[in-house]
């Protein structure tokens, strides 16, 4: 019995790691990747990197074309948006500030 007693110890850490750290990262990726799914054309959004521009194209391979002002446009891989723009941070952006 002495024996278990480290080992149990050790599930019972790793039971409350997954449910405190692991779990709700998991659920955070699939709402984001979810919202990367829904975007498309007109769609203002904002970067990691903080720009903030409106969605003018999206090609097969995942890179979109930002219309950052009139005639400003980059081209910005789908993974790097952080999110839909409302005219406020996202939260998922001010938690990382």
């Amino acid at each position: 019995m002495q024996a278990m007693q480290p080992i149990m110890m050790m599930l019972v850490m790793f039971g409350i790691f997954y449910f405190i750290l692991i779990r709700p990262q998991v659920r955070r990726q699939k709402e984001h990747q979810a919202v990367l799914a829904k975007l498309g054309k007109g769609d203002e959004v904002i970067t990691r990197g903080g720009m903030i521009g409106k969605i003018t194209g999206i090609s097969d391979d995942g890179v979109l074309v930002l219309e950052l002002q009139e005639k400003v446009r980059v081209r910005v891989p789908r993974a790097y948006i952080e999110g839909k723009w409302d005219g406020k941070v996202p939260a998922t952006a001010a938690k990382a500030a």
